[in-house]
């Protein structure tokens, strides 16, 4: 079954808390593009790489609609939302897009050797055999 498409308003602040509201249909693609530097413009000129605020919707109008409404705010009132669903300023895109190790616990792998009825130690894991 097809995933819905979905689109979010998002509010992005650099650490001197200038802010900048913006729309998208790929709010991760989007938030490390941000973190990157990759958009020209106002958040690259201002370092703004951290996403403090987002919002969802089913509808592209619905979003456009919602941030035309936020950037027609007032600073005051754009910091008071951020501080309902974010009150530590976190980013919210932290390690989005880095590398993450594999965590199979211990005692779930099969990749220790292990020792034979002789005492010798043998691979655990067998070699598979060759499908004709």
């Amino acid at each position: 079954m097809r995933e819905e498409k979905r689109y979010y308003v998002y509010i992005m602040a650099s650490r001197s808390l200038t802010l900048y509201t913006g729309v998208t249909g790929d709010i991760y693609h989007r938030a490390l593009q941000h973190k990157a530097g990759e958009i020209e413009g106002f958040t690259k000129k201002y370092h703004i790489n951290r996403l403090v605020y987002y919002e969802t919707f089913k509808y592209v109008n619905n979003a456009l609609a919602r941030e035309k409404q936020i950037k027609a705010w007032t600073r005051a009132k754009r910091l008071a939302l951020i501080r309902t669903m974010n009150p530590a300023w976190q980013d919210l895109a932290e390690g989005w897009g880095e590398l993450t190790k594999l965590q199979i616990p211990h005692f779930v792998r099969d990749d220790n050797p292990k020792n034979d009825e002789n005492g010798k130690k043998v691979a655990a894991l067998q070699s598979k055999a060759k499908i004709a």
